[in-house]
């Protein structure tokens, strides 16, 4: 992508992700944007801790949840490289004691989730705070049930199925899970803010977890900072935004720098098992989420944890990896991350604006919200923000001169052919946006005019 093009991107991604952030009034996030393993955007908003006023910042850090999977694999991935095991393995060949159908799994099928093993066990209540989080004899007691269906039927996502990839490489090893995989996958990864699961809480700068509004119709501070012991293969890692965006950069064959191997790169871009009963097309491989965007390939992964929800992936062709991380459970990550990959998409194809296009921007209101004017190319995007999917069906105007332009594309039940003009004050600065016969005008010039017309 053109670096111009994605920086005109991101300019409008951080306008953008600002304006949701205030209108769906979640508490906070952060959002880092790597383009060819260099960090292009590290961003923070809203608030870590909403009753003690904290302001997020892109070095704190958050619970990451399932992206742990991803980490876990590119750990088992590590020492097959090293000759101490092969992903046909079966399980009891480094973890004795298990069932005899749980025995039998090979580790590719717990990599991919087509092992069948129960997702959580029998009582999940780990995740809802209602007890700790399960130790290593809960799990094997948690295990001795055997696979919840048959290996091979289907995808089954099995958080149970990754803490036992974490028992594989403490049989291996000969060490805590945590130690060697700080020791030889985040340490090498050159990931200064990450943990294999939560610590105490003075060695951290964990931003803190929320609940949704609606329960209790406000908010609750969810601390977030429970270890979780033999779960924290499938779902403990701490980490910040712009780590995540370095690690997953890190994964593609083409990478200059990687904790892995090309060879096991390559191994994790195949798609293993589709991913059934999914109304868009769906694939997971070895650790990580396979998935398409209008024609753009990514993989990564999706985490919750109570408190706090993510996205994060890295786009092949393109070389950019993204994470989005948020500390309320009600945050809209996934649809935030097609967003900004729409985005990237409208910039990719038209290019930073041009000299004709780039006084046509800036974000203009009346009473029925926000329009942001978006230049591109040679076109100029009319957007409503409060879309998550802000370019879908937006007006096209093609300037006609410095305060004239056609409404040349747009949405049947919009002003298609009509005129748009920007009106200036004394100084030369554009003061009001015609859209056809709709006024638009800055946000307290707005404000000002409804209060004095609704409220005397």
């Amino acid at each position: 992508m053109d670096p111009k093009a994605l920086q005109a991107a991101l300019q409008y991604v951080e306008s953008w992700l600002g304006f949701q952030m205030r209108a769906l009034e979640r508490p906070g996030l952060t959002l880092a944007i790597s383009h060819k393993q260099r960090v292009v955007l590290d961003l923070a908003l809203g608030q870590a801790d909403i009753l003690k006023k904290k302001p997020m910042t892109p070095r704190h850090q958050l619970r990451i949840a399932s992206h742990s999977k991803s980490f876990t694999a590119v750990g088992i991935l590590k020492l097959r490289e090293q000759g101490l095991l092969n992903l046909d393995d079966p399980v009891d060949r480094h973890v004795q004691g298990l069932a005899p159908e749980m025995a039998k799994v090979r580790l590719s099928q717990l990599l991919s989730h087509s092992a069948g093993v129960a997702r959580d066990g029998a009582d999940a209540g780990q995740f809802q705070d209602r007890h700790p989080f399960l130790s290593r004899a809960q799990l094997l007691a948690d295990l001795a049930a055997g696979p919840a269906i048959a290996p091979n039927m289907r995808f089954k996502y099995s958080n149970h199925g990754f803490a036992l990839l974490g028992l594989v490489i403490e049989a291996i090893t000969g060490e805590t899970y945590a130690d060697w995989m700080q020791r030889e996958v985040i340490g090498p990864a050159g990931l200064k803010d990450t943990l294999p699961d939560a610590l105490p809480p003075a060695r951290m700068r964990l931003a803190s977890g929320h609940s949704g509004r609606l329960l209790l119709g406000r908010r609750v501070v969810v601390p977030g900072a429970q270890p979780t012991h033999a779960i924290a293969p499938a779902g403990g890692f701490v980490s910040t935004a712009s780590d995540v965006a370095r690690f997953y950069a890190q994964l593609l064959p083409q990478a200059a720098r990687s904790v892995l191997s090309v060879e096991s790169r390559r191994e994790l871009m195949r798609r293993y098992a589709q991913v059934p009963h999914s109304t868009l097309p769906a694939w997971y491989g070895l650790g990580v989420m396979h998935g398409s965007f209008q024609g753009w390939d990514w993989v990564g992964h999706t985490g919750g944890l109570q408190g706090f929800v993510s996205r994060s992936l890295v786009l092949p062709q393109q070389e950019i990896a993204i994470s989005l991380l948020a500390n309320s459970l009600d945050a809209f990550t996934w649809p935030w991350v097609d967003g900004i990959l729409q985005t990237l998409q409208v910039f990719d194809r038209h290019g930073a604006p041009s000299a004709r296009t780039r006084g046509w921007s800036g974000r203009w209101w009346s009473l029925f919200g926000p329009t942001d004017l978006v230049p591109a190319g040679d076109r100029v995007f009319a957007i409503a923000p409060a879309m998550t999917s802000p370019f879908t069906d937006a007006t096209e105007l093609t300037p006609k001169g410095k305060d004239r332009a056609l409404m040349s594309q747009a949405n049947g039940y919009a002003a298609f052919g009509e005129e748009a003009r920007l009106v200036r004050d004394s100084q030369g600065q554009a003061k009001e946006l015609w859209l056809g016969g709709s006024l638009n005008r800055p946000e307290k010039v707005v404000a000002r005019e409804v209060q004095r017309r609704y409220e005397g």
